[in-house]
Parts: structure tokens; C-alpha cells; sequence
């Protein structure tokens, strides 16, 4: 006689989130998530780096955190010193560097420090959907601020902080991507970011910048990171190697000021993030980083020229999108009527799954007929196929385009 499954239902505390469908593979065209172009991936000089890091230095393996403390692998931390400050402008040492595993665990250090429930946070009011679930579930108030073809209108900024202000309410951050903003693509220009500054100083908000897609810029040139831009030190920024590398690897970083830094050191509870894979990209990197991006860059150019002229042809003006600076993803606009949340399952029965709108912004009224897309993983040809199915799904589902 076969017994009846134990039940973990009448267990499980309230608040969790919805139940995790069973993996079946991923779509034949896959527009979703933060994956990169497999054919960029510098496999050669990652296995030749492994190689290499291994034989000289792979008996610290043996203790935690490689004998280097809980900040990460140094190596890889003076890489990031040399980088930031060659490239973001941001001067800082090794010891101002936090190793994560991936942004996703900085962004969750930097919730866990800062925020307890019923706090109120200013955020991109289109804006990646991982910060966004993030703050609904700890029972934070998110604030939308529109953007516009500059990322974060700061007119907006200043009029959101001078209403809470009025209400007594103060902030606990002000959350942007400025460089490279998901999903706009759009870059905060100095000008914006000064006035940024200006505002976090008069409110006494401090500013917490992802930089996750600074890499990805077309022009390969960037302004300087809104943490380099500041005089007093309320600036908490995070990175990350998902993008300019590999996101399997889970890497990423924190740069915070000692007096925040030091509380969150005793919140990362996970031993050390992964160690083979900070010592392989602080050997990769210190050698190839700089030739690796420029052509990682042109081969995501390329099939972004290719979404876009693919959107063209399918859907002619329906859709309406902005040439972004740089990044892996095209923020779509497609007629008022279509609703992105019902199109999602349609698509995904053809075979195409895309990002629906109302899931990355606080406004999912405005952002109703809005699709995120991403081109970085798919072939020239898998996004042609899969945009003219796309839109063979919106015309006879939705009747559009």
C-alpha cells in the first residue's frame, strides 16, 4: 500500500512567492532574461586562465575565501580597483570591493542593510524587474520617476522628494541604472547625474547606482560613474561580470564606503561567494579584458541592427523602439490595444517568449503595451524567425499589427 505524499502546504509561512512551474527547456526563440551571446564567449581564454590559476594557486582552495578574507579573491578585487577607476572614474582600493554572487546578491546586501518593511524607496519607473519584486516583497513602497531618451528625468526626481518630504517621508535610496538603463538602454548624462547628487545631498537619500551594463556601450566611452561624481560619499554602487563575460559565472561586486560596507559583511552568510570562478576571471581578465569587449560589443551591435530591422519588416510602424547606446535588450512600444500579459502564453504556445511590460516598471498601466527584448542570445537568423512569429501571434490573437 502505497502512502499519501507528506504535505509541506499547512508549513509554509505566508508571503512566499507563487510555486515554481517544473524546468521543460527553454523556448526555440528565447527574447527573455539577461543571457549573452554564446559565440562571444571568450572559451578558449577562460579554459587557458583556469588552467593557469589552478596549477599555481589551486591549493588555496582548501580554506575559505582562499586565505583572502571575506571580501573576495584579491586579485580579482585589484583588477576591479584598476578598472573602475581607468573606466568609471571611481577611485577606490581593493579593500572598498566586495565580491557577490551576481548583482542579484549586492542588490539583496544592500535591501538587507538598508530597508526594513514599510520604508519607501525612489526608483526608474521603468527599471529591472529583479529590484522591482525585490521591494514588493520585503513590503517596500517603490516610487516611480519617469524616463525619458536621458534615463531618469530629474525634474521628476526633485518634485517625487519635495512631495515625501512634505509627507514626512524619507527615502532610504534612490535606485538607478544610469548606464545603459534596463530596459531603455538609455545613459544619464553628467549634467543629470550632478543635479542627482545635488538632490540626494539636500534630501538626505543616498543614491544606490547598478551598473550592471556599463560595459556594453556602443561607443565604448562612458561617463563617469555617479559614485567617482561624489563628494560625500552617498554612493553605493554594484557591478557585475555577467554581461562583459559569462552570467553563469555569478560574479559580481559591490563598492561601498567602509561605514556601510562593514554592515554588510556580516549579512553575507554564504561562506564566500564561488571561488574558482573569481580566481579564473581575475586571470582572464587581467590579460584579455580589454580586447574581449570591444568585440563583444560589435557582435551584439550587429543583432541589435538585426531586431531592429526584423521589427521593421513585421511589424512595420506598430512597433516603436529607440536605437539604445548600448546593452542586450530593445524596450518595444506596440499598439494601445495589444496587453503584453496576454500576448506572453499566445507566444509561448509558437514557440517565442518574450518579457511582458507591466512586469518591469511600477506604472504596469502605462507600460501595458510595452515588450522587453532580448537579442543577445539568439542567432541572426533565430530572431527573424522568431519576430516574424511573433508577429504572426499578435495578428491573429490580438489583431495587430
Amino acid at each position: 500500500m502505497t502512502s499519501a505524499p507528506f504535505d509541506f502546504a499547512p508549513l509554509l509561512p505566508a508571503g512566499l512567492p507563487p510555486a515554481a512551474a517544473r524546468w521543460t527547456g527553454r523556448a526555440k526563440y528565447d527574447f527573455t532574461g539577461g543571457n549573452n551571446d554564446p559565440d562571444s564567449l571568450p572559451l578558449d581564454g577562460l579554459i587557458a586562465a583556469a588552467e593557469s590559476v589552478m596549477k599555481r594557486e589551486g591549493r588555496t582552495l582548501a580554506a575559505y575565501g582562499l586565505n583572502g578574507g571575506p571580501q573576495g579573491y584579491r586579485a580579482l578585487r585589484e583588477f576591479l580597483a584598476a578598472k573602475l577607476e581607468a573606466d568609471a572614474g571611481i577611485a577606490c582600493t581593493a579593500d572598498d570591493i566586495l565580491i557577490t554572487s551576481g548583482s542579484l546578491q549586492g542588490l539583496d546586501l544592500v535591501n538587507a542593510t538598508l530597508l526594513e518593511r514599510g520604508d519607501t524607496v525612489v526608483i526608474e519607473e521603468d527599471c529591472y524587474q529583479g529590484s522591482i519584486n525585490r521591494l514588493l516583497r520585503l513590503g517596500v513602497t517603490p516610487v516611480g520617476i519617469p524616463l525619458d531618451r536621458e534615463g531618469m528625468r530629474v525634474d521628476a526626481l526633485a518634485a517625487a522628494l519635495d512631495d515625501l518630504r512634505r509627507r514626512g517621508v524619507r527615502p532610504k535610496y534612490i535606485y538607478t541604472i544610469p548606464t545603459v538603463q534596463n530596459p531603455t538602454g538609455t545613459i544619464l548624462p553628467v549634467a543629470r547625474r550632478r543635479e542627482m547628487l545635488r538632490l540626494s545631498a539636500e534630501h538626505g537619500v543616498p543614491i544606490f547606482e547598478d551598473d550592471c551594463y556599463c560595459d556594453l556601450i556602443w561607443s565604448g566611452s562612458r561617463p563617469p560613474a555617479i559614485y567617482a561624481m561624489s563628494e560625500r560619499g552617498g554612493v553605493i554602487h554594484i557591478g557585475s561580470f555577467s554581461k562583459s563575460i559569462a552570467p553563469a559565472l555569478r560574479v559580481g561586486y559591490v563598492v561601498a564606503p567602509w561605514n556601510v560596507m562593514s554592515r554588510m559583511l556580516p549579512l553575507k552568510t554564504d561562506a564566500g561567494s564561488g571561488a574558482l570562478e573569481q580566481m579564473v576571471l581575475a586571470e582572464y581578465c587581467a590579460a584579455s579584458f580589454s580586447r574581449h569587449v570591444p568585440m563583444l560589443r560589435k557582435g551584439l551591435r550587429a543583432k541589435l541592427v538585426t531586431l531592429m530591422e526584423a521589427l521593421k519588416e513585421h511589424f512595420g510602424d506598430a512597433a516603436e523602439f529607440d536605437d539604445p547606446k548600448g546593452g542586450i535588450f530593445l524596450w518595444v512600444k506596440l499598439p494601445d490595444g495589444v496587453d503584453t500579459l496576454k500576448l506572453y502564453p499566445a507566444a509561448l504556445a509558437a514557440g517565442v517568449v518574450i518579457n511582458p511590460g507591466p512586469e518591469w516598471s511600477v506604472n504596469q498601466a502605462r507600460a501595458r503595451s510595452r515588450v522587453r527584448l532580448c537579442f543577445a542570445s539568439l542567432s541572426h537568423e533565430e530572431i527573424h524567425h522568431g519576430i516574424a512569429a511573433l508577429a504572426g501571434v499578435c495578428r491573429r490573437e490580438l489583431g495587430a499589427p
